[in-house]
């Protein structure tokens, strides 16, 4: 049984419900930005100071992480972000509208590892594609990784994508970003010495 998430900023979801307006869950238009496994909430918060005029919906499929950005989120007093329990393929098709999104972020998705296990990533052509309708013009692209393979990857087939402007050129990936909140998981990484691939696309 899954722990009851009573933090004001969960928006309680399921496939089977209406999408939300997020219009009416904001109580603005500001523009919509969306996290998609938001961990234990650091970053979004972040994120969330950064960019007052600027809705963050993050989701993670982890019911104990959407408690601790929760948590996280009621301590800063934020009104800017909403924490949803969901998969992002099925939440994006159900519950954002073509051309909306500002912006979408993705640190540090699971890397599975092994080889025969590797189609299982989120991030690929494929899924980037399916994105990018529901991105306005204009609309940044944020990845986000400490697995060497994963990073290089998503830096060659972005610098293919249809449709999308590298904002690192000449560079297809950077192990810096000025500006760029660092994650918890992240630190971690970048203290054992592992570096982080960040890549930045902009929707043509």
């Amino acid at each position: 049984m899954l722990i009851p998430n009573r933090s004001p900023n969960f928006l309680p979801w399921d496939e089977n419900e209406l999408a939300p307006v997020w219009s009416e869950v904001f109580g603005n238009d500001n523009p919509l930005a969306l996290e998609v496994g938001c961990g234990v909430g650091d970053f979004i918060v972040q994120m969330a100071l950064l960019h007052p005029n600027i809705n963050f919906i993050a989701i993670d499929f982890y019911n104990k992480g959407c408690i601790k950005t929760c948590k996280r989120i009621d301590k800063a007093e934020l009104s800017n972000v909403r924490v949803l329990r969901a998969e992002a393929r099925s939440f994006i098709g159900a519950c954002i509208q073509p051309d909306t999104l500002q912006m979408t972020v993705i640190n540090c998705p699971d890397p599975w590892p092994k080889l025969r296990h590797r189609k299982r990533r989120l991030v690929n052509t494929a899924f980037v594609a399916y994105l990018s309708g529901f991105m306005k013009q204009g609309a940044d692209f944020y990845f986000a990784t400490d697995f060497d393979d994963y990073g290089l990857d998503v830096a060659e087939f972005m610098a293919l994508q249809q449709g999308f402007d590298n904002q690192l050129a000449p560079d297809t990936f950077r192990h810096h970003l000025e500006g760029y909140p660092i994650s918890k998981y992240m630190r971690r990484f970048l203290e054992m010495g592992q570096p982080i691939y960040y890549v930045h696309y902009r929707k043509g």
